[in-house]
């Protein structure tokens, strides 16, 4: 039975090693969190201590591994300590560092998940809302060869198939049937690379904290001794030996698939950046943390249009508003003709609905379209935000001295014509908890049971000048 409260962990503790690409040493400090704040990184070495969401959105590079970014301040390779996160079911924690990259440990999540048991894990109020997969989402890479697939399920299931065209690592699957399985059978299994590539990383100025230690490195052809010679310079070593094709440095593999099991490693991490846990049936072929992130977003598209589309708010117009107009005025700034919302019948921490009735006698209408009038779409997105600026000004003190301002319009769409004698549904719910003055808001309107508009809003509270 899948969990129904959200977690964080019961006690904080520190943990600390050297980062893959950047060779930084790194202090991490995770801490228990707040119901629906999510998994946060923050810089503590920079000035502002800036905060990074783990959502994948805030995704920069996947060269080598999963780089997040929040202004100038990032968070180099997050896939390992994500992935045993969301292995453990763990969904808000705060992890302090005082450097760019998370430590790369001995090349799996086995650390992070062993310390992550240890703290415990404490429930939380809040539901936990998951991503429940409800029809085929397929997604395919014709330069790779890489294929996903999301399947409906009753629970999550991963299954990771690689094929890297290589004699000496043969294709090869694994599965993951039962999340409960996590700890013991992915999470130590570690990153791998093959021999050719080391030196074209190195170039690259990359996995200067790697080490044959941190990761399984596969002999998949003889090296002349000048080459490895050469290659030992870079990587700061005596010498490397290969003496035949297979593993280097004759490393115990855990399982004869660990490589496979890696890569389902990689893929729970990857994503785990869409924020939400899914119900379902996932399947990989040939994956990369490149392809991982787009297959997140992807799914992070039909998680908010699935969550649109069930979405309709219930309105009864005998009931009691929360706010009338009056009381919309002692908040928005906005008058007649530009007040776009009568009234709001529902207000909480994450979302608003609010109500327009359109009638024959706005006055646009004498100029959009006269004897055919129609609600321009511009305005259906400033009745959103409006009814946003209620839900985002609602919670500031000094009502009436604070504005909301858009910085940004995305995925805006137009599905049906709102017409004279309609009544138009207005919800803005929050994407991510209000940071800093910005707020991220999905808005949707609705007349009856139809969709009509839906946009991706991003505003900033502003206080006036007087």
């Amino acid at each position: 039975m899948q969990p129904t409260k959200q977690t964080t962990i019961q006690r904080p503790f520190q943990l600390d090693g050297v980062g893959l690409h950047t060779g930084t040493f790194v202090r991490m400090a995770f801490k228990p969190a707040a119901e629906n704040t999510g998994v946060r990184f923050q810089r503590i070495d920079m000035d502002g201590q800036p905060l990074i969401q783990a959502e994948v959105s805030k995704v920069v590079s996947t060269n080598r591994g999963t780089t997040l970014q929040e202004g100038d301040a990032q968070v180099w390779t997050v896939e390992h300590v994500l992935s045993a996160l969301a292995g453990l079911g763990i969904d808000n924690v705060l992890i302090e560092l005082n450097g760019p990259e998370i430590p790369i440990l001995d090349g799996s999540a086995r650390d992070f998940a062993e310390q992550l048991s240890q703290a415990g894990l404490l429930e939380l109020d809040a539901p936990r809302e998951y991503f429940k997969i409800t029809e085929p989402i397929s997604f395919e890479d014709p330069d790779t060869g890489a294929e996903f697939l999301a399947l409906p399920s009753d629970k999550l299931e991963i299954t990771t198939m690689i094929d890297f065209n290589s004699k000496t690592l043969a294709p090869q699957y694994a599965s993951l049937e039962r999340i409960e399985d996590y700890k013991e059978e992915i999470a130590p299994c570690r990153t791998f690379v093959f021999l050719h590539e080391l030196e074209l990383l190195i170039d690259q100025s990359l996995i200067k904290g790697g080490d044959l230690n941190n990761a399984i490195v596969i002999v998949d052809r003889m090296m002349s001794q000048e080459e490895l010679d050469q290659l030992a310079r870079k990587l700061n070593k005596p010498s490397v030996k290969v003496e035949k094709e297979g593993v280097l440095n004759t490393i115990k593999l855990l399982y004869d698939n660990e490589p496979a099991r890696h890569k389902l490693l990689d893929v729970l991490g990857d994503l785990a950046l869409l924020g939400r846990p899914i119900i379902g049936n996932i399947v990989t072929k040939k994956p990369g943390h490149r392809l991982n992130v787009e297959f997140a977003r992807m799914l992070k598209r039909k998680m908010l249009e699935q969550k649109r589309l069930s979405g309709v708010p219930a309105y009864d117009p005998d009931g009691v508003p929360v706010y009338n107009i009056e009381q919309i005025k002692s908040l928005l700034p906005h008058r007649y003709p530009f007040l776009l919302i009568d009234k709001i019948i529902e207000l909480n921490e994450k979302q608003v609905v609010g109500i327009k009735n359109v009638t024959g006698n706005e006055s646009f209408f004498m100029g959009h379209f006269p004897g055919n009038p129609v609600f321009p779409g511009v305005l259906q997105i400033e009745a959103l935000a409006q009814t946003g600026g209620i839900l985002a000004l609602s919670a500031v003190e000094d009502h009436g001295k604070w504005d909301t301002y858009f910085l940004k319009i995305d995925n805006a769409r137009f599905k049906q014509k709102v017409l004279p004698g309609d009544t138009l549904l207005l919800k803005m719910e929050l994407i991510a908890p209000i940071r800093r003055g910005i707020v991220q808001m999905l808005g949707t309107a609705y007349v009856g049971s139809k969709l009509v508009c839906e946009a991706e809003l991003t505003a900033q509270i502003v206080k006036r000048d007087s």
